[in-house]
């Protein structure tokens, strides 16, 4: 820590110096607030008082030195066994040398030209110990660590009550950075609590009585500073409740303040587009798309916008749903915006609506396409058909929220894929309406039930699970290439035999090019990997597969020599891509070896076979949709997912789970729990949210109903959040800059 750093525990803070608004500069100096800021993110007093203890440890606690990992920073307490001091070979000086052991193992504390170290590390004392563990010659170290001593001058002697006191209180292990140890962040904890001023409770005292929960102010003092280990266990419980209360709240007001502005409601009419679509269409609509089609058509038709989240799965039929909605609107003389996160997926969903719709209605709703890289010309006539009305249905990608795409009368907005967008993004689109347009947000990520009423929590949710008839099914295969890897051979043969019955097929990889990860599979090999406690898919220095490497092998194999084989990857132009896309559509390619740019909205009934190289670098979410790209009609379809991960590794659990079931839900609720969180509210997916602090999804499904519910009834009583000035104020907080100002926005 800085110097400007280690002054902040110089002298006593006042009472009442700080609120939970108040910047940390002022109350740590600029220097420590720098640190905190550039290590956790934190401005102010209260979001340093939310970073929490990641665990406690006793004074007499023995901490697992055998099994430190390498090349990472820790905190242990220990006690200090030997201690010496020699020359160094090399250049002038000395090095200081301690041993510290728990009992099981024994780890080297070392000091160059700091003779001062020996006299202070004396044999028998014990302390708090934090550095980065390397090895030197086999044995771990710790090159000139941050150490915290416990005091000497602590009474000890039997029976004095301070002394049990003292031995018997938690100390508190905090999320530590090289720069800022935890004894450091404890330091700055302790002067911060010392100045807060008197806190209102968030809590409404009614809500705080029916869960027998602390008092706000002293759940933060005894989760900070606790005496024995029944106090910071009552204040975590506090706090995780305050946390899912507050969080549920900011989500049920904007729920309800999305409702008090007026809009047109969007009712189809008598012999309208949607009677003629419905009467022309080929196909039975499955029950579970007639039941949300009723809830939107319910939504579409009250003079208050809709905000409905439809999650489905892999080819379930959302698309239609939707189509279906925009028809409404066109019949009402509105248009719709349908927002897709990549360039492939737009111009899928344009030709789909196309087809669907059939010429006569395609010739009369016009559906448009605007995109980042259309040629200007098109670009020019596209715009104008928005503006002017002319386009019912426009299709695109961020392109549709820039300043120069406007909209005679928008009145549903679409939302495709919501995972990949932020609450801005879709706002930035909302207010191109004269009147709040309705909004709809797809999903074919299924989502648990408390993972939605923590993410989507201001959105009414429709699920559609049934999958249309006719579907010939998928069968999942792992290929555990570091149990069997005589089957590599195979995986080739496979799909050649696929091939030789006249069907397409995928092959996909997480790079482009040697190390050269596609954004999509970088980001979930990521969170898979964050979420993992340590235990990282596969070895990182193995070589990653990619388009490049896969494609050449592919041309290079005899059983291949005739076949049609394409790349299709994000460092294609937008042209490169619809073309490869239609080539393969129309059966012009047999194999498309691909990164994640065919994830979703690909749909191409004859293609039957997939292969996942490196499956284990995907999430389980994207290799569900990945699979979703066959099976898609009356062909079979089977999916090979290669790994190279070990044994009992998570990443290898990753994708037997996958294998082992097509229902995206169960999959969804598995990939929770075998994450064991990870960032589910991370800053896309999250709209903006920041991360969970105590609250975990995968465990407090319960909690977090019980204080929806709770929510709910504080906002419909009386003033609602006005009532609630500490509430209000805690809300404020909760949200970062991006959502408080999607909040105030209408």
């Amino acid at each position: 820590m800085t110097e400007g750093a280690d002054a902040i525990t110089d002298g006593a803070t006042p009472p009442g110096s700080f609120t939970l608004d108040s910047r940390l500069s002022g109350a740590l100096g600029g220097r420590t607030a720098q640190a905190f800021e550039r290590g956790f993110g934190h401005r102010t007093v209260g979001d340093l008082l939310a970073h929490y203890p990641r665990r406690y440890a006793m004074r007499g606690e023995l901490t697992a030195l055998a099994t430190l990992p390498l090349d990472e920073n820790i905190t242990i307490i220990a006690e200090v066994i030997e201690v010496g001091e020699r020359s160094m070979r090399a250049r002038r000086g000395s090095i200081v040398e301690a041993k510290i052991t728990d009992g099981t193992g024994v780890l080297t504390l070392t000091f160059f030209n700091q003779r001062w170290r020996a006299a202070d590390l004396r044999p028998g004392r014990r302390g708090i110990f934090a550095g980065k563990v390397s090895d030197y010659k086999g044995q771990r170290q710790l090159a000139h660590p941050d150490y915290e001593l416990f005091d000497d001058a602590a009474p000890l002697e039997a029976g004095d009550a301070a002394a049990k006191r003292w031995a018997e209180a938690p100390i508190p292990i905090y999320p530590a950075t090289g720069t800022l140890a935890s004894w450091q962040i404890a330091k700055a904890v302790e002067l911060v609590l010392d100045g807060l001023a008197p806190l209102d409770d968030p809590l409404p005292l009614s809500v705080r009585q029916s869960q027998s929960l602390l008092a706000h102010r002293d759940a933060l003092e005894l989760v900070h500073r606790p005496e024995r280990d029944g106090d910071w266990k009552s204040a975590r419980r506090t706090l995780r409740f305050t946390e899912a209360f507050v969080l549920q709240t900011a989500l049920l007001a904007r729920r309800a303040e999305l409702r008090t502005h007026a809009t047109a409601a969007r009712l189809p009419v008598a012999g309208g587009l949607l009677e003629r679509f419905d009467a022309a269409m080929p196909f039975t609509l499955t029950g579970d798309q007639l039941e949300v089609g009723a809830e939107i058509a319910h939504d579409l038709g009250e003079p208050v916008p809709m905000n409905r989240l439809v999650q489905g799965e892999v080819g379930s039929g959302k698309t239609v749903v939707a189509l279906r909605a925009m028809l409404a609107v066109a019949d009402s003389g509105g248009q719709s915006a349908l927002l897709a996160p990549t360039e492939v997926l737009a111009g899928q969903h344009l030709r789909s609506i196309a087809k669907m719709l059939g010429p006569d209605l395609a010739a009369e709703l016009m559906p448009t396409l605007i995109t980042g890289q259309l040629p200007l010309a098109e670009r020019k006539k596209a715009l104008l058909r928005a503006a002017a009305g002319q386009s019912r249905i426009v299709v695109g990608t961020h392109a549709l929220l820039g300043e120069t795409v406007s909209f005679a009368d928008l009145g549903l907005v679409v939302v495709d894929e919501q995972h990949r967008f932020g609450v801005e993004q879709r706002e930035a689109l909302r207010l191109k309406g004269r009147n709040p347009p309705h909004v709809l947000v797809l999903t074919a990520t299924p989502i648990p039930r408390t993972v939605a009423m923590t993410v989507f929590g201001d959105l009414d949710v429709s699920t559609i699970r049934e999958l249309p008839a006719g579907r010939a099914g998928i069968t999942s295969q792992v290929v555990p290439l570091a149990i069997r890897p005589a089957w590599r051979p195979r995986i080739w043969e496979r799909l050649a035999e696929e091939l030789a019955q006249g069907r397409q097929a995928f092959v996909v990889c997480p790079a482009i090019e040697p190390k050269v990860l596609e954004e999509g599979a970088a980001a979930e090999a990521a969170v898979a990997e964050a979420g993992s406690g340590g235990n990282a898919p596969t070895d990182a220095a193995a070589p990653v597969a990619s388009v490049a490497a896969v494609l050449a092998e592919l041309l290079a194999h005899p059983r291949f020599a005739e076949t049609r084989v394409a790349p299709l990857h994000g460092r294609m132009s937008a042209d490169e891509k619809d073309a490869t896309m239609r080539a393969f559509a129309a059966g012009e390619l047999d194999v498309l070896v691909a990164t994640t740019v065919i994830e979703v909205g690909v749909d191409v009934p004859n293609a039957s076979a997939m292969v996942v190289v490196d499956a284990d670098r995907f999430g389980v979410s994207q290799l569900h949709q990945l699979r979703g790209r066959v099976g898609r009609g009356s062909v079979p379809g089977i999916c090979l997912l290669v790994t190279s991960a070990v044994p009992g590794s998570l990443a290898l659990q990753r994708v037997e789970a996958v294998a082992a079931t097509l229902d995206g839900f169960d999959l969804a609720q598995a990939d929770l729990e075998l994450r064991q969180e990870g960032d589910v509210l991370g800053a896309t997916q999250s709209g903006g949210r920041s991360s969970l602090k105590l609250l975990k999804v995968a465990r407090d499904g319960d909690l977090i109903a019980e204080a929806r519910e709770l929510a709910h009834d504080v906002l419909a009583s009386g003033g609602g959040l006005a009532d609630h000035p500490a509430l209000a104020a805690a809300v404020r907080r909760r949200l970062d800059e991006e959502t408080s100002g999607y909040l105030s926005k209408g």
